[in-house]
Formats: C-alpha cells, structure tokens, sequence
C-alpha cells in the first residue's frame, strides 16, 4: 500500500462529503475501499438507528453481511462488544481465542479466521462500528490498524458533519433515512435475483452499476425497481412497467 493511493482514497472520500451524499453508496465505498487498502478479505459497518440499536447498513461482501446480521441477531460478536465499550476489538486467530462461541462457528462456516472491530467515534459518542474480516488468521500491524481507524473516523465525521455534532436530532433523521434506504436496496435486491436468475451478491452489484450509470441514488433506483416503475436488464435500464415477477414483499 503505497502513500499515493492512500492519500487518493481520503481524497475522494472528502470529495465524496463535500456536497450532499448518498450515505449507504458512501459507506459500501468506503468498506471496499478498507479491503483494497488494509489487504484483509472483507469489510462491515454497522450503525445504530433511532434507538440506539445498532443495523447492519454496508458491506463489501454478500457473506460479510449476512455474518454481520448474525451478530445482532445473537446480540454476540467484536461489532457488538465493540459498539458497547466504544473500544477496537481484535483476534488474530478466532478458533482459539475462546470467544462468541456461536459467531466463531458461524464466521468459520464462510471462512473467515480473524476479525477487528473498529468504533466509529467521535469523542465520547460512537454512533456505529467498521469491522474488517480475515480468511487468513493473524493480527494486523499497528500501521495498517491506525489507517482503518482513521477511515472510520472520516465515516463518522461525515455521517454526523459539522452541523449535527451537537444536534442529535439530525444525525438520527440522517442515520434513520439510511436504514429505511437499505430495506428498499434489499428487496430490489431480491426482485433483481429472481428476475435476472443471479445470486444476490451479482443482483447487488448490477444495482449499483445501474444507479451509477443514470446518477442516480441507489434508494431511488430500488424504490423504482420494487414498484415496478423500472425495468431492468442486463446492462440496461429502461422506464415502464416490469415484466416478470412483481415487487418483493
């Protein structure tokens, strides 16, 4: 990992924040962007909704978010304990490590070996947490530890900005506009799978190149897809009704 493409990537993650942004298209970015940078298998993030629960609402991996889910469901995991103490939790190797027994086995079952859980913090109020997910087993080294952190910490930056620090009612319409986004993206998800005969990772991927090709927001172009006001094909989109199977329910 060079300084060049470091510097890069929190370049167009500034760029990404300076005007009015999709939050669920930043942050898939940014977990893909933790994959490519800090040479570990898979990312994750998590943030909590109106209440103070947390939801899984990026993910650079199918796999990866259904084990993030996982953990919320079994309310046991590093995501978890990390949210709750607001401190980085890290195993370099989770089959020896004599924790979360169900989500070692359930980590093991899709191949991953080690996991670190970093808090999206910002002073004293952690609003969520980017976990990185590894098939090799070992630890990772302080340096490439400091720059997941300070990606986190960009994400919360961003996700609060300057004017809701200290307006909690901001930040829980923003962080609650993404979750409602993200039930959408999930049942476009499931119509795109079933219409185009495809896994929902490939269904996923086919969403996002299409939002990015119209410019449009992935919300949106979900909202249309699940209505029926769009129709998707292979490498291309087109207004009107829909044909074959209806709206995911």
């Amino acid at each position: 990992m060079g300084e060049s493409q470091l510097a890069d990537v929190f370049v167009e993650l500034a760029d990404t924040l300076v005007d009015d942004f999709d939050v669920i298209e930043f942050l898939h970015g940014l977990a893909g962007r933790c994959v490519e940078l800090l040479g570990v298998s898979a990312a994750g993030l998590l943030l909590t909704d109106q209440r103070d629960t947390l939801r899984v609402v990026a993910a650079s991996s199918e796999r990866t978010r259904l084990l993030e889910l996982f953990q919320l469901q079994t309310d046991q995991g590093p995501s978890v304990d990390c949210f709750r103490t607001g401190q980085p939790v890290s195993v370099a190797d989770l089959a020896t490590a004599g924790r979360w027994p169900r989500f070692t086995a359930a980590a093991a079952e899709v191949g991953f070996a080690a996991v670190h859980a970093l808090p999206m913090r910002l002073r004293s109020e952690v609003i969520g947490t980017l976990t990185l997910f590894d098939v090799r087993r070992g630890a990772l080294d302080e340096g490439r530890l400091r720059i997941g952190q300070a990606l986190a910490d960009v994400a919360t930056i961003g996700l609060l900005q300057q004017r809701a620090i200290h307006r909690r009612d901001i930040l829980t319409e923003q962080l609650q506009t993404a979750l409602t986004s993200r039930v959408l993206i999930e049942q476009a998800k499931g119509v795109l799978a079933e219409r185009l005969q495809v896994d929902v990772g490939e269904a996923f991927a086919l969403l996002r190149e299409g939002a990015r090709s119209r410019n449009r927001r992935l919300s949106e172009l979900s909202r249309a897809i699940v209505d029926g006001s769009e129709r998707f094909a292979p490498g291309r989109l087109s207004s009107g009704p829909t044909d074959g199977p209806g709206p995911a329910r």
